[in-house]
């Protein structure tokens, strides 16, 4: 079971903000746009993060998933009324590793005051919502960071059948990519073995293409922005189900 160290408590009540804390710029507009679809009176306001060196690389995203880091964001998603809160990076939690991913989560959850979680637990709650046991990574990373999110995802019960990256060092290249990139990222990282395909960058524009990604590769997909807000929506205690947002949506 993939546990929640900062749940929201059983019996407490369900509010209808859930705020993001995004690193730098590239596809943070994927928030207001998955907003709209879901259009269930949720709100999604999102800070940005300090992203120091925008690098795919070990020691970079070590030090831009820090505590100092995230805790700087914290007060003003508080001030827009956020009542849960999610770390919407997944190399930035996943390169801590299984146990460290945790504690970063405990200590967002400690700072705000809140229920908090991020992207890299978002795709293992996701994979197992599905009942996926087999899965695929289509990432836009260089090799060596990718295989650090194979581990996370070993450690939280899944079997990666297949893994590719891309090479691509920053987020800020990353965001330029089109709905032609992201649908040929997707196929050449799918297997045959594989239940679902994820695409884990939050760097990446996805939310308006995911029903093309489902049917370009047969299978659900899981991105990043979509399996974070979809773990937002969680901590508050919601199920928004939704067409345009792929078969994550609709078994909610």
């Amino acid at each position: 079971m993939v546990e929640a160290a900062t749940d929201r408590a059983e019996g407490e009540s369900v509010g209808d903000t859930v705020g993001f804390l995004y690193p730098g710029y590239s596809a943070e507009d994927d928030y207001p746009r998955l907003e709209a679809i879901l259009d269930a009176g949720v709100r999604l306001p999102l800070v940005h993060t300090d992203i120091g060196e925008d690098a795919h690389r070990v020691d970079a995203l070590l030090e831009m998933g820090s505590a100092a880091r995230l805790a700087a964001g914290v007060e003003e998603l508080k001030a827009r009324g956020a009542q849960a809160v999610v770390w919407a990076c997944t190399s930035a939690s996943f390169v801590f590793g299984w146990d460290g991913a945790h504690e970063q989560v405990r200590e967002l959850s400690e700072t705000a005051g809140l229920p908090a979680s991020s992207t890299s637990f978002a795709f293992a709650r996701a994979v197992r919502a599905l009942e996926a046991e087999r899965v695929a990574i289509a990432a836009t990373y260089p090799e060596d960071v990718a295989d650090h999110f194979r581990a996370f995802l070993k450690a939280a019960g899944a079997e990666v059948v297949a893994m590719r990256g891309s090479g691509i060092i920053t987020a800020a290249e990353v965001g330029t990519w089109g709905r032609e990139e992201v649908l040929r990222l997707a196929r050449a990282g799918d297997h045959p073995d594989a239940q679902a395909v994820l695409l884990p960058d939050t760097a990446l524009h996805t939310a308006a293409w995911i029903p093309d990604l489902e049917e370009a590769v047969g299978k659900p997909v899981l991105t990043a922005n979509q399996v974070t807000v979809w773990e937002g929506l969680r901590l508050l205690g919601r199920e928004v189900p939704s067409d345009r947002l792929g078969e994550l949506f609709r078994a909610a």
